[in-house]
């Protein structure tokens, strides 16, 4: 490929200078009658659904934009639009695209195995279109038909409690939600500003789930309003879901003064339509990320090498400084924001960084809070700082004080964006001392059956994360609510394509189903030597065929970036969809990571043709291809060419 036509070379290479060892399988591969490994297809978790921490199934809502997996027929005997399809299948695990779509950091991009091509696949953006689609469209959730009769309490109306109540209808179940607020939505509308998460599209993705007959009781907090005892003597069980909307105060004296508030504070009045003004000094101490932690998934990326950064990774709800220092500009404030770390290594992603300077926001680095200087008032005139050293040691971050470094920043608002605590008024007995609930792997609190917990309240993180342990927790509740012991939770917590369905929908027999799904070359019941190991492997890039897929730039979303003039009074969305033209696009340069996607290679390269395509009649998604084991010989050019690791080499051990 010439200069001109790739910007970036490819980040792989199969062959390395001088790697001149021939690597010969004669001796195992063809010994007279027998072989010594055949293919087997093998279904794995790619390593984007396995870096979400909703579990979406990634992979299939890509696949169906893509136009690989087709739509099943409908009642009337048409295919739904691929479009519903495939936003069906993203909310079987999450219920808030648009929302997520906007503004999700984005961790499976990270973990994409693209990255290890050229760029990762824009997930999220994809994500985004599929939002959007389903809201212009007014998609709705299918109501189940049978109610359990069992009642579930949920304390909070946000992400998690939100994803909790969602799943939980969709099981039958009476669910109730308790927010002390008077709109639903939690951080996702109190935590961030409306110019990335427009209200009517968090109305719109929250009327589905209330559509599925969840009831709410607004400004009623359990604890005050109604005492715990209550709702337990009313409820069968109970999902603690009240996140951790209580900023965290300056570790300083006279961090009390009227004019200094917390990031969640600020927000949240802006929110509420209560902050019209800030003064004309603003000092925002943070510079971090308050929520974000993707520790639980980071041992998955750890074989990506090449990531690159993610369209959106600053528009989260815990980038609470930047956030506040944006909003403060658009009020046309001068706007000073510090980190105890110097610019290059503060936490904030770099886009967000930038995002900032150009807005007009100053970034001073390496400083820390020292003091609050008063007026006679009592209110806040400047924020004292000291220039200061901040490094990790162990694990644990220290901040070394420099002496003789004083200095005052004027200032008439100052505000704390440190980090975020939950409230414990009233539901004392859930706090561990940490400031946190603890709870199991199934999202349910020792000591106490029938009550789970998920969200902020067991530690700050994503949006998604939040999602995702609502989910878990409503199959916990659902256990629970059924008489059966806890499952024991899959190594990888992933919604997986499901090849029983398909076989179910295209009207295959299933007279056979064994756990794990295994198949044989003479049962048409069970699935022809195939495994699902989507609950424990994530494959990495090194199974993949990279030599497969040539250089595809990616399309990426057009994000506006305001300078300092043009950011006043402006609270527009900064970022746009995707067309479906180019949706689609970039849904195809995803790679499939561990499931066929119809490629033929296999077909075309192996040798004796003992790689078949199924007959029409019986074949669907990830049931493409068969090998007759009487012509195969085992030389494992079927797995070399396999662009998507489906095919392993077994049956010979």
């Amino acid at each position: 490929m010439s200069a001109t036509t790739q910007e970036t070379r490819l980040t792989f290479r199969r062959f390395k200078d001088g790697d001149n060892k021939v690597r010969a399988r004669r001796d195992k591969i063809f010994q007279a009658s027998y072989s010594y490994k055949c293919p087997t297809y093998i279904q794995s978790t790619p390593p984007c659904q396995g870096s979400c921490p909703a579990g979406e199934d990634i992979r299939g809502y890509l696949q169906i934009v893509r136009g690989t997996e087709k739509p099943p027929a409908g009642p009337d005997g048409k295919p739904m639009a691929w479009q519903e399809y495939a936003w069906r299948r993203l909310t079987e695990a999450n219920p808030f695209p648009s929302v997520m779509g906007r503004v999700c950091p984005s961790p499976c991009e990270t973990g994409c195995n693209r990255n290890e091509v050229e760029d990762h696949v824009g997930i999220n953006s994809v994500e985004h279109f599929l939002g959007e689609y389903a809201i212009a469209n007014n998609l709705k959730f299918v109501k189940p038909g049978l109610s359990t009769g069992k009642k579930v309490a949920i304390l909070g109306g946000g992400p998690a409690g939100l994803s909790c109540a969602y799943q939980l209808a969709l099981k039958g179940h009476e669910v109730t939600i308790f927010d002390e607020h008077e709109f639903l939505g939690g951080m996702m509308r109190y935590g961030i500003p409306g110019f990335r998460t427009p209200r009517q599209v968090i109305d719109a993705e929250i009327q589905r789930i209330l559509d599925l007959g969840v009831k709410t009781r607004m400004n009623c907090r359990v604890g005050k309003d109604i005492s715990l005892e209550q709702v337990r003597a009313e409820f069968d069980a109970l999902f603690l879901g009240m996140g951790a909307q209580s900023g965290r105060a300056l570790p300083i004296p006279d961090s009390g003064a009227p004019n200094v508030v917390t990031a969640t504070a600020f927000l949240q009045a802006f929110n509420d339509g209560r902050l019209k003004y800030v003064g004309k000094r603003v000092v925002v101490v943070g510079g971090g990320d308050t929520s974000i932690d993707v520790a639980t998934v980071a041992r998955r990326l750890g074989h990506i090498a090449h990531a690159k950064p993610t369209d959106i990774e600053h528009a989260i709800a815990g980038r609470m400084a930047h956030d506040v220092a944006g909003i403060s500009a658009k009020q046309g404030a001068d706007v000073t924001l510090t980190s105890i770390f110097p610019l290059e290594k503060m936490q904030a992603s770099k886009h967000e960084i930038e995002q900032a300077l150009a807005e007009g926001i100053a970034i001073r680095g390496s400083l820390m809070p020292a003091g609050i200087v008063k007026d006679a008032s009592g209110r806040a005139t400047a924020l004292r700082v000291a220039e200061c050293d901040a490094r990790f040691v162990g694990g644990k971050l220290e901040v070394k004080q420099k002496d003789g470094t004083e200095k005052d920043l004027p200032a008439d608002l100052i505000v704390s964006a440190i980090g975020q605590a939950v409230d414990f008024a009233g539901l004392e007995e859930f706090d561990n001392g940490r400031g946190a609930v603890t709870a199991d792997k199934n999202y349910q609190i020792p000591g106490k059956p029938g009550t789970f917990a998920g969200g902020d309240v067991i530690r700050p993180h994503l949006l998604t994360t939040a999602v995702g342990h609502g989910a878990i927790a409503a199959e916990g509740i659902c256990r629970f609510l059924a008489g059966e012991d806890p499952e024991k939770r899959p190594k990888i917590d992933v919604h997986q394509f499901d090849l029983m369905r398909k076989m179910a929908e295209k009207g295959l027999p299933l007279t056979e189903v064994r756990e794990p799904i295994r198949g044989t070359n003479v049962s048409t019941g069970a699935i022809h030597n195939f495994d699902n190991r989507s609950d424990r492997y994530v494959i990495p890039h090194n199974e993949l065929f990279l030599g497969h897929f040539s250089y595809t730039p990616r399309l990426k979303r057009r994000i506006i970036t305001l300078d300092k003039q043009s950011a006043l009074g402006n609270f527009a969305e900064r970022i746009e969809p995707l067309a479906e033209k180019d949706a689609v696009a970039e849904a195809k340069r995803c790679m499939s990571c561990g499931l066929c996607f119809e490629c033929d290679n296999c077909v075309v390269y192996c040798p004796q043709t003992a790689v078949f395509r199924v007959p029409k009649a019986k074949a669907t998604t990830g049931r493409y291809v068969d090998t007759n084991y009487d012509k195969c010989i085992g030389c494992h050019i079927c797995k070399d060419v396999c662009p998507t690791g489906y095919i392993q080499m077994g049956l010979g051990e």
